[in-house]
């Protein structure tokens, strides 16, 4: 059994660099979404405004028709009523006209008064109704004038509207454009990563040796504590600043063939096994894990390796390799893991 997981041990797995390089991707698409989701939240405002303001000039246009169309019905009441006006006038001057042929010149002069009173009366009426005839065109014009003007508004909302809406679909393009190139931006610095990541290991492996204490886990080396420190401590052996030296001369070289728009980084994980540290320097796990995962990236960076292409990072004892509470456990998950990834 010991055996079969030794074996395991040494396979390469490539799945978490591929989880890592998913992660970013999610990231970026995220990012594009969210970008997406307020250029969507602003021109909703926008159109939302020009929806209220046509909905308000339409109100406006339909009262102003309504106004139109009552004037009109008083234009054609006002029509009739001096149309009746001059008819009733000619039949006074018919009747006038009767009553100078046949009757006598005191009756004919009462009638004649009475008759040019009827007409002045009919006259007097006929301009009042002239006049508000013509108010009440003037009022229809305007209301015509105020229609046109309210309709070339409307034309003009139209206009912005279809104008967002093209500038909409034209960003929806360009955001889509913009997440395809991003994708294959990211699948290139993946891939060109992961070579120069293959390299490095194949390196690290021609130099370190098939040695027991130190193994390949997915995308990883792993080196048993012991190797660098003594237990409990956080200042290396010097047979650790050997191994480390051999590590610093391929990060140099490495350092050299990775393009510098590619953002990598060697992390340097410290871990440790269960069992609490009591000691005043170490109050826990973490500060143990860390110092030794700070005295590896300080060594390395003092061997010329650039110190920001270096993080160091502690997990105490919260990521174990092998959960089991034996020594041959503990052993285990006491360790240092080097990753070459990206920042």
């Amino acid at each position: 059994m010991a055996l079969a997981r030794s074996r395991r041990d040494r396979g390469v797995d490539y799945w978490p660099g591929f989880v890592d390089a998913l992660s970013t991707l999610v990231l970026g698409i995220i990012f594009l979404l969210t970008v997406f989701v307020v250029v969507q939240f602003f021109l909703s405002q926008e159109v939302a405004g020009k929806d209220t303001a046509l909905a308000r000039l339409n109100a406006q246009i339909a009262q102003l028709t309504e106004l139109l169309s009552l004037e009109k019905v008083g234009k054609a009441s006002l029509e009739d009523d001096v149309a009746r006006l001059r008819a009733s006038l000619a039949g006074t001057e018919g009747e006038l006209g009767r009553l100078k042929s046949g009757a006598s010149p005191t009756e004919l002069e009462s009638q004649l008064s009475a008759a040019h009173g009827k007409v002045t009366t009919l006259t007097g009426e006929l301009d009042v109704e002239k006049r508000s005839t013509a108010r009440a065109l003037a009022q229809v014009e305007l209301l015509n004038q105020q229609i046109a003007a309210l309709r070339r508004q409307l034309t003009a909302l139209e206009s912005a509207l279809e104008a967002s809406e093209a500038k909409e679909k034209d960003s929806q393009s360009r955001i889509a454009d913009l997440g395809q190139r991003l994708n294959v931006a990211l699948a290139q610095r993946v891939q060109e990563l992961s070579r120069y990541r293959s390299d490095f290991f194949g390196r690290l492996r021609a130099i370190l040796g098939n040695r027991p204490d130190i193994r390949i886990v997915g995308d990883r080396f792993v080196f048993q504590s012991e190797i660098f420190f003594d237990t409990g401590q956080a200042v290396l052996r010097p047979e650790g600043q050997e191994e480390l030296n051999k590590i610093a001369s391929a990060l140099v070289d490495l350092e050299k063939k990775i393009p510098r728009d590619i953002p990598w980084v060697l992390r340097v994980d410290g871990h440790t096994d269960i069992r609490p540290i009591a000691s005043p320097q170490f109050p826990s796990n973490w500060e143990l894990s860390a110092a030794r995962a700070i005295s590896v990236v300080e060594y390395l960076a003092s061997k010329g390796v650039p110190p920001q292409h270096l993080v160091a990072a502690g997990f105490g004892e919260f990521q174990p390799l092998d959960p089991d509470h034996t020594e041959e456990a503990f052993r285990r998950n006491r360790r240092l893991e080097l990753k070459l990834t990206e920042r």
